[in-house]
């Protein structure tokens, strides 16, 4: 099996500071060793309709379910989970075995 994916697509509460949220969720992931990868990114344009209210998205790559599982488990996760959770209005995660269909050049 490749990796997995732990997807987060979110709408902040109206007057949370995102920036503060995402510098905390950079300084803990760089912590956690079970995290191969994290990437976040924010909509530049879709139309509202499409996105509905949904504006940021996190991506999180670990090499095994069982990296997942850790990470789920660690202290300062569950910790951030608690802030990050009452900062959202709406979210929607998937968590999925990575399938490559091409891969970076």
């Amino acid at each position: 099996m490749g990796d997995l994916k732990h997807l987060v697509v979110a709408k902040f509460k109206e007057g949370v500071v995102v920036e503060e949220i995402i510098q905390e969720m950079e300084k803990l992931l760089k912590e956690i060793e079970a995290v191969k990868s994290f990437e976040w990114g924010q909509d530049t344009g879709s139309e509202e309709m499409l996105r509905q209210g949904f504006t940021h998205v996190f991506l999180l790559t670990f090499r095994s379910s069982e990296d997942f599982t850790a990470f789920l488990a660690h202290p300062r996760h569950v910790e951030f989970s608690a802030s990050f959770s009452a900062a959202i209005e709406k979210i929607l995660l998937l968590d999925y075995p990575a399938v490559v269909v091409k891969t970076p050049a």
